[in-house]
């Protein structure tokens, strides 16, 4: 071998490549960043899970509030209030509620009997209520019920008797006095329902001296004097576990002014 042979040989550069701990150290690395990667995705989806969730429960809430909202305002209306009045209403008796007196609107059974907390109220409550039907003016008047129907578009005046309570997890509601329940609302574990009335002076005024539940209503005076109702709804918190800071149930809450007592709800 000559020189010039020898150093191109030695020009030649050496081949490298990575040592163990180099990709033990790069593999590592990858990993921590998938990690925080997965992390980020997981926590982003857990935040979209609950927020529709919280959505989903807002809308129930919404729902169940408008819908009774709708049907006690309406308590007590009457199609000809010039020449017909509430006393119109028969007394007439309702299960499991007990009965309605006469010219009364509304009665109720408070479930379990007594002081209890609202979440653990199951109470009923029943309205009656008349329609003024499409044709009699301009348009017809009544409350859209809980099973969809329109009572506005209705081809004559007709009486109604709506009822809610809770039941198998669900605010049910009847349309035919209880006779019939549908489920409406899912996730309402109670119902509370309190009764304003006025005890002072009965029949002189409009005015509220006191919330009852049904089963401290004492008639004829307090069925009479009803002129507005407080209905307390308890959800499930579907964010609920045991041991965390959340509570087990949601409450929502709305005083309905009577129509029939409050004059015209807009």
């Amino acid at each position: 071998m000559n020189i010039q042979s020898h150093h191109r040989m030695r020009a030649a550069p050496a081949q490298g490549g990575f040592t163990l701990v180099e990709l033990m150290v790069t593999v590592g690395i990858a990993v921590f960043l998938l990690f925080g990667l997965v992390t980020i995705m997981q926590n982003v989806r857990q935040a979209n899970l609950t927020q529709s969730t919280l959505n989903a429960l807002q809308d129930e809430q919404r729902f169940a509030l408008t819908v009774m909202t709708d049907a006690i305002q309406v308590g007590g209306y009457i199609a000809n209030p010039i020449g017909d009045s509430s006393a119109l209403f028969p007394a007439v008796a309702v299960l499991p509620a007990g009965a309605f007196p006469q010219g009364s609107a509304f009665t109720g059974q408070h479930v379990p009997a007594g002081i209890v907390p609202d979440w653990t109220a199951t109470d009923f409550i029943y309205i009656r209520f008349n329609t003024l039907p499409a044709g009699a003016g301009p348009i017809g008047t009544g409350p859209i019920l809980c099973n969809g129907f329109d009572t506005s578009t209705e081809a004559a005046a007709t009486s109604y008797t709506i009822a809610f309570t809770v039941s198998a997890g669900a605010l049910q509601c009847s349309v035919d006095g209880g006779k019939t329940w549908e489920p409406i609302v899912p996730g309402v574990q109670g119902l509370a329902v309190y009764y304003g009335v006025n005890r002072a002076a009965p029949g002189a005024d409009y005015n509220i001296d006191t919330y009852v539940t049904a089963d401290n209503l004492v008639a004829p005076n307090d069925f009479l004097t009803i002129s507005a109702v407080r209905i307390v709804l308890s959800f499930t918190n579907p964010m609920y576990v045991v041991g965390g800071s959340q509570p087990q149930y949601i409450t929502v809450e709305r005083v309905v002014p009577v129509m029939g007592r409050a004059g015209v709800v807009t």
